[in-house]
């Protein structure tokens, strides 16, 4: 796109913009700073830490006003002259001029000053990487200074350096030093995020592309990691993963859900609905892979079109440096905090936690139990003709629920009889009304969001954690609910009726105890948990064979995994030939398996196949006498042929069959030529009776610890009713298996599998998620073992669909909103 005018001065301006807003948030976090010695100095402690606590708040209150006054000349001095001009006296300076010793105090204070700096970047990477991108445009190259002064470690040097300036120690530094890392990282975000906004209203790359920024692995090589970054946040470029960010305090922001949404694009949305927790920042390879056509990672690592996914296997190692659904968390808690310090400015106090619950006073609880009974009226169920009534809500549209809204908040601001009350009235009102304004919610189910609102209303104004945590349980079952409603189409109605009646007896369920706070919503939260395993499980068509089929994979590779166990505890001290070893643990197990799933454990074909594996014990150790390999040739035929037809029973093919077979030829073999080791008489009994009862011995399955190893290829469950993923994604990371197994079952995602991308909903997981099948609205099942689920959520294969949770995106909704107009929450 073309750039605007004179793009170095729009750059600079970024610059001059950022570095004012770092000034003008300096003394609210110094302020904090300063309450928090305080507050921790009245904790009760022993001597020592009491005593560093009390020097540590006297130097604070002496040294908070030159502290600020030196971080406000370090700025100006770095806007004016440049961010080299901060490394002065310090480390790379000292280098810098030759080999020298270097002092104690200096090594630890780039280590400190390296900590706070990673500390900013894992927080604030998104904004960084577009905030990078944009400026890097606008003076055309490829990537920022070193020390740039928009660099995290640029001011972490600043802010180190008036600490020390102003008298206060490393000691006290490290005394505080979580609260300094919170605090300057969210500023340094909001820094980032009001340039960013600025320059989008410049028509300055409205879009990111993050091409540029991904290593290639070309033949083999690995990617670079001398990145000019590493400075900044550690291992990788900080725009595809450096850590936790917060871009939904972005008003055109995203939560990084499967690589959609970045600065700039955040104002389309997403098409498709769905998961209900955070997102990680931008796990897929760039915004958009697997959704719209966009570039692969290739075999040899550049670039492809999407055919072919069996190719994408190439690792695209993004670095995440927490797990994604605790970045997640720090996004939706920053905009929290965000909007916590709006209104603190006008409504000191408000939401705070330590004051504990508050009674609604008397006049609006009587107004809020009245505009729910006229909500009750209004949209209740419709009266039929024939005297009955209609189940499901009536027709009401968007426009008239808004409008009803706006009536009833001016009725309620009239009865309400504080400050805090009418703040909270307005902004509750305002995050319904972008709840309600949510286009992917079916109209059905919209006015029973709608009918939430004076309940919540009631918490919020009770509970003051209801805006400073997003795990109240209000919150968490709207999140819920409208994660698993927003994917459904005119194609899933069967699914979306069951839905719409569940919430629809919650929300007359939490209608009816209005005065239990929380407790209400905690319980129905937990019944709707219960609801979506049962609907999935057993009462939804396009689910329930899936999950049966699902659950009998996962029963399967339980047993096989207890069976292997077991045998080698019964083989570790006997000495089998270890081809025969390994036969009965890698392919045997899994026969077992197969038969006690289908004929129960004590059933007559699978005693038989117990009786399989001691009889080739005994095959299988040496043989001195004539008789004893008279024994062997006779029994041999009939034991090769119950080899053969339990391993097809286990799905295997004849050219593995025999293979398999060849490999215990050769093991017999040794047996007659007395190669093998001789296994007492006494020994092979109690073998044979411990086969025999094998299934009270097998751990139970609650108490296993799974080696991946042995699960890794479900392939053998391929049916035309169950798709078992085994191939494509990209090398998870720890972050990205954190994140599998925190996926939410009725949450929605996008799939990019053999040539078909698709919508589909996850409905079930199983034992310690192992295992997790999704479901299309057609009826397409796909079973993802943990590591590949992950796999396809690091390369963008599997993209949430939603990308904020529905109470964050109306929170930050309610924050631009007061941001523009703060005198909102007083009228």
């Amino acid at each position: 796109m073309a750039l605007p005018a004179d793009p170095s001065q729009l750059a600079n301006r970024a610059r001059r913009l950022y570095t004012d807003e770092l000034v003008k948030g300096l003394p609210e976090v110094i302020r904090h700073v300063v309450d928090m010695a305080r507050h921790a100095r009245d904790k009760p402690s022993d001597y020592q830490t009491a005593q560093r606590r009390r020097d540590l708040a006297q130097s604070l209150h002496k040294s908070a006003r030159p502290w600020l006054a030196g971080l406000n000349k370090g700025l100006m001095q770095v806007l004016e002259q440049g961010g080299s001009v901060s490394l002065a006296g310090s480390l790379a300076n000292a280098t810098a001029k030759g080999l020298t010793l270097v002092d104690d105090d200096t090594i630890d204070r780039e280590i400190l000053t390296s900590r706070l700096a990673l500390a900013i970047m894992d927080r604030a990477s998104w904004e960084f990487s577009d905030l990078r991108s944009r400026v890097a445009s606008l003076e055309r190259r490829q990537e920022l200074g070193t020390h740039d002064m928009l660099r995290a470690h640029v001011l972490a040097r600043v802010v180190l350096e008036a600490w020390h300036q102003a008298g206060l120690s490393s000691e006290g530094w490290r005394e505080c030093q979580a609260v300094l890392h919170d605090e300057f990282a969210l500023l340094v975000e909001e820094a980032y995020h009001e340039t960013n906004r600025w320059l989008i209203s410049q028509k300055v790359l409205p879009d990111i592309d993050l091409r540029p920024f991904i290593r290639r692995t070309v033949q083999g090589v690995a990617p670079r990691t001398d990145d000019p970054l590493a400075g900044d946040s550690g291992p990788g470029p900080t725009g595809y993963g450096a850590g936790p960010g917060r871009g939904g305090a972005s008003d055109y922001g995203h939560m990084g859900g499967g690589g959609g949404g970045g600065v700039g694009s955040g104002q389309q949305g997403s098409q498709w609905a769905g998961h209900t927790g955070p997102m990680p920042s931008r796990p897929a390879l760039m915004r958009g892979v697997g959704r719209t056509g966009g570039a692969q990672m290739s075999g040899g690592g550049g670039w492809a079109r999407p055919s072919g996914r069996s190719a994408v296997g190439e690792e695209t190692r993004l670095m995440t440096r927490a797990a994604p659904l605790a970045r997640g968390s720090d996004h939706a808690e920053a905009v929290m905090g965000r909007l916590n310090r709006l209104v603190g400015r006008h409504l000191p106090g408000f939401a705070d936690t330590a004051q504990g619950p508050a009674a609604v006073t008397p006049r609006l609880s009587r107004a809020i139990d009245m505009a729910q009974h006229s909500m009750r009226q209004r949209l209740g169920p419709v009266p039929m003709p024939s005297g009955g009534v209609e189940a499901r809500a009536p027709a009401i549209t968007t426009p008239m629920l808004l409008d009803d809204l706006q009536h009833r908040k001016q009725i309620l601001k009239q009865a309400a009889e504080t400050p805090a009350e009418r703040a909270t009235i307005e902004i509750v009102a305002m995050m319904f009304q972008s709840i309600l304004a949510e286009e992917r919610i079916p109209a059905q189910v919209r006015v029973w969001f709608a009918r939430l609102q004076m309940p919540v209303l009631r918490v919020a104004v009770s509970e003051p954690d209801f805006f400073a945590t997003i795990d109240h349980p209000a919150r968490r079952l709207i999140d819920r609910m409208g994660a698993c409603v927003m994917g459904f189409d005119d194609t899933a109605r069967a699914v979306g009726d069951a839905l719409e009646k569940e919430i629809k007896r919650i929300v007359q369920v939490v209608e009816a105890y209005p005065d239990t706070g929380r407790r209400v919503f905690q319980t129905v939260l937990a019944e709707f948990e219960k609801f979506l395993e049962h609907f999935f499980r057993t009462e939804n068509e396009a689910t329930r064979r899936g999950v049966s089929l699902a659950q009998q994979v996962e029963q399967r590779e339980t047993l096989a995994i207890q069976y292997t166990i077991e045998l080698r505890r019964m083989l570790n001290e006997v000495p089998v030939q270890e081809g025969v070893r390994q036969f009965l643990f890698h392919v045997w197990a899994d026969v077992l398996a197969t038969t006690a799933v289908r004929y129960g454990g004590n059933g007559e074909e699978t005693k038989q196949m117990k009786r399989a594996a001691a009889d080739l014990i005994w095959s299988a150790s040496a043989k001195v006498t004539r008789e004893e390999r008279g024994e062997v040739i006779r029994r041999l035929p009939p034991l090769l042929k119950r080899l053969r037809e339990g391993m097809a029973s286990a799905g295997m093919g004849t050219d593995r069959q025999d293979e398999q077979i060849q490999a215990l030829n050769n093991s017999l073999a040794a047996a007659f030529t007395a190669k093998a080791a001789v296994i007492p008489t006494e020994r092979l009994t109690e073998l044979m009776e411990r086969l025999e009862s094998l299934e009270e011995l097998l751990p139970q399955a609650s108490d296993l610890e799974i080696d991946e190893s042995i699960v890794l290829d479900l392939s053998g469950h391929e049916s035309s009713e169950l798709e078992v993923v085994s191939d494509g994604g990209s090398m998870p990371s720890p972050a990205m298996l954190s994140w599998a197994r925190e996926l939410m079952v009725g949450s929605w995602y996008m799939l990019d599998y053999r040539d078909r991308t698709e919508p589909v909903q996850l409905a079930w997981h199983g034992m310690r998620r192992q295992l997790s099948l999704f479901v299309s609205a057609n009826g397409r099942c796909v079973l993802f073992q943990q590591h590949r689920l992950a796999s396809y959520l690091q390369a963008g294969l599997l993209l949430p669909a939603q990308e904020e949770s529905l109470t964050v995106k109306a929170t930050r909704s309610a924050l631009a909103k007061l941001d523009a107009d703060p005198s909102r929450l007083m009228n």
